[in-house]
């Protein structure tokens, strides 16, 4: 199926590594360009490089106040405007209630958080019908993660913020998503898995649990993203997308 991508330009952010960068390349594959951004000059830019000539690296900070207006001002300098965004950050740091601590939240919530809410004003502010922007979340949106309380508190406030901006810019043609990973074999999920006692033994247990029984690849995720960012979802706006295996059997 011809996903309607070809010549379009979109804004990924946190795409150097992980779900960004799997997202970024599905959509070039398919013939769209992108701007990436990472918060690493040389990161950016060997990331861009990879993916070929239809993308630029930006290193920019999600919590970055400025963030917004460089990432869009790329994407006019360099291909002449922009179709959508989507905004990708790196999770919050691991931990429990007890020990997270007030700086903590501080920053997760200007990187994650604000720092999301004000790239996706900025965007809905010149984006014309046909545009989307979309957020990567998690599941736990709807189910807490143990381990992951800051996650757990920030995530399911962005969906809300993305269902009202659904709400707000459909009437306009413009789409608001958002993506709910589940195990997605990243470097970020090997992580949080290595803090367990016996790494193997977590995954092992966390395979049983999906009905599908095993991680999903960063290319699967890669390709739900890039349909959802396309003119062939035209008609998917408002909705938290599970990408997980079957973990979550209901809406």
């Amino acid at each position: 199926m011809d996903l309607g991508l070809k010549d379009r330009v979109y804004v990924v952010t946190g795409a150097t590594r992980g779900l960004g960068n799997a997202a970024a390349r599905e959509l070039v594959a398919d013939g769209a360009k992108v701007v990436i951004s990472g918060r690493d000059a040389k990161g950016a830019a060997d990331a861009a490089a990879e993916l070929g000539p239809n993308a630029i690296g930006v290193a920019v900070d999600n919590s970055d106040p400025r963030a917004p207006e460089r990432l869009i001002a790329a994407a006019r300098e360099h291909f002449g405007g922009f179709h959508g965004v989507l905004v990708s950050v790196g999770g919050p740091p691991p931990g429990f209630a007890a020990d997270t601590t007030d700086e903590q939240w501080q920053s997760a919530f200007e990187s994650v958080f604000l720092g999301a809410v004000r790239l996706a004003r900025a965007a809905a502010a010149e984006l014309e019908p046909g545009g989307v922007i979309g957020f990567v979340l998690s599941g736990s949106v709807h189910e807490p993660i143990p381990g992951l309380t800051i996650s757990n508190g920030l995530r399911p406030g962005l969906a809300g913020f993305a269902k009202s901006l659904a709400d707000e810019l459909g009437p306009r043609g413009v789409r608001v998503l958002g993506l709910l990973p589940g195990r997605i074999d990243t470097d970020r999920l090997r992580e949080l898995d290595a803090l367990s006692a016996d790494p193997e033994a977590t995954r092992a247990a966390n395979e049983s649990r999906i009905p599908l029984r095993r991680y999903g690849t960063p290319q699967e995720f890669g390709k739900v993203a890039a349909f959802l960012l396309s003119p062939a979802a035209s008609y998917l706006s408002g909705v938290m997308v599970p990408v997980d295996g079957g973990m979550r059997h209901g809406f």
